[in-house]
C-alpha cells in the first residue's frame, strides 16, 4: 500500500487546483456562450417583431382608403359628439345657417352623415329625392340658401335603414364622393354619434379642416366628448374646440336661470385639454320648436338671443379654422 506523504498530497492538491481551473475555465466559456446566444436571440426577436409590425402596417394601409378632396370644396367642418341627445345636429344646422349669412356671405353646405338617424331633412325642411347629373352625380337639395345632402333624401321617410357595416360604408361613400356640391367655402358635416368606423372613414377618406365637439355640461355626456376629442387627435384631425349645449335654462315667466345640466362643465373640459370653448348654447323652447318645424332659429329669428348664439359660434369657428390655416 502506498504511503500517503507529503509528496503526494502535493500532487493531489496540484492535480485538484488544475481540475478546479479548467471547471471555472469551463464554466466561464459556456456561461459567455450562453450570454452571446440570448444576445443574439433577442436580437433575432426584436427584428422579427419589427418585420411583422412592419407587415401589419403596409396590410392596414393597403386596407384604408385613400383620402381625396371633396371637388368644389374648399375646407369641410366636422360637428360631432361622443353620444346622442346632446344636441348635435341643432347645432350642426344652425351652424351652417350662420356661416352663410355672416358678412362676408360665405357658401356652405351641409351634409348628413348620420345614416342610421338622418336629422337634416326634417331640420330643413326638405323632402323628396335628388336629381342626377349626367354622369350620375347626386344634385343636393337646397333651402335657405344652404345645399343639403342626407340619406333621408334616398330612403322612405320612415323607413328603419337595418344595413351592415359594409352596406352603411357604401352608402358613406356615395355621399362622399358622389354629389355635386359646386363651389362652398364650407361643408359641414353632421356626424353620427360616437367613435366607430363612419367616424373613421370619413376622417380618412377626405381632407378635414377641422372638428367642433358638441356637449351638455352633465358629467355623463362630458365624458363621451373627452372621447371623442381624443379620437379626432388619433386620426390628426384639428379639434377647433368645443361647444357647449343646452347650459341654462331661462324661466319665461321670471327670466330666473337654471342650469339644469351642470354649470360650466364643457367649459372646464376645454381648459383641461387646451383647447377653446367655442360658444354657449341656451336650453330654449324656440330651439327645439323651430327645428321641429323645419325653420331653424338662425333663420326664423335671426334677432333673437338664441340666434345670436349660433352666429357667434360660427364666427369663433372661422376665426378658428383662419388660425390654422395661417
Amino acid at each position: 500500500m502506498a504511503h500517503f506523504t507529503y509528496a503526494r498530497l502535493s500532487c493531489l492538491m496540484s492535480a485538484h487546483a488544475n481540475k478546479s481551473l479548467l471547471v471555472q475555465a469551463g464554466t466561464q466559456i459556456k456561461g459567455q456562450t450562453a450570454f452571446s446566444l440570448h444576445v443574439t436571440r433577442r436580437h433575432q426577436m426584436s427584428a422579427d417583431a419589427a418585420a411583422r409590425a412592419e407587415h401589419q402596417k403596409q396590410r392596414m394601409a393597403r386596407g384604408l382608403p385613400k383620402s381625396k378632396a371633396i371637388a368644389g370644396v374648399r375646407q369641410v367642418l366636422l360637428v360631432a359628439s361622443g353620444k346622442g341627445g346632446v344636441g348635435k345636429s341643432t347645432t350642426a344646422v344652425n351652424l351652417a345657417l350662420a356661416l352663410a349669412a355672416n358678412p362676408q356671405s360665405k357658401s356652405v353646405g351641409l351634409l348628413d352623415a348620420d345614416v342610421y338617424g338622418p336629422s337634416i331633412p326634417k331640420m330643413m325642411n326638405l323632402k323628396g329625392n335628388p336629381q342626377l347629373t349626367g354622369d350620375n352625380r347626386m344634385i343636393p337639395l337646397t333651402n335657405y340658401g344652404v345645399p343639403c345632402m342626407s340619406m333621408g333624401f334616398l330612403v322612405d321617410e320612415d323607413a328603419a335603414i337595418v344595413w351592415r357595416g359594409l352596406m352603411v360604408m357604401s352608402a358613406l361613400n356615395k355621399l362622399l364622393t358622389q354629389v355635386e356640391w359646386g363651389p362652398l367655402d364650407y361643408l359641414v358635416v353632421d356626424m353620427p354619434p360616437g367613435t366607430g368606423d363612419v367616424q373613421l372613414t370619413i376622417t380618412q377618406s377626405i381632407p378635414i379642416a377641422g372638428a367642433v365637439i358638441v356637449s351638455t355640461p352633465q358629467d355623463v355626456a362630458l365624458q363621451d366628448a373627452l372621447r371623442g376629442v381624443q379620437m379626432f387627435k388619433k386620426v390628426h384631425v384639428p379639434v377647433l374646440g368645443l361647444v357647449q349645449n343646452m347650459s341654462t335654462f331661462e324661466c319665461p315667466k321670471c327670466h330666473h336661470q337654471t342650469a339644469i345640466f351642470g354649470s360650466d362643465g364643457a367649459r372646464q373640459l376645454a381648459d383641461s385639454l387646451g383647447v377653446a370653448l367655442l360658444g354657449d348654447i341656451p336650453l330654449h323652447v324656440h330651439i327645439r320648436q323651430t327645428a321641429d318645424r323645419g325653420t331653424p332659429i338662425v333663420v326664423s329669428s335671426p334677432d333673437s338671443p338664441e340666434a345670436l348664439a349660433y352666429v357667434k359660434l360660427a364666427s369663433a369657428v372661422v376665426r378658428k379654422l383662419d388660425q390654422i390655416a395661417t
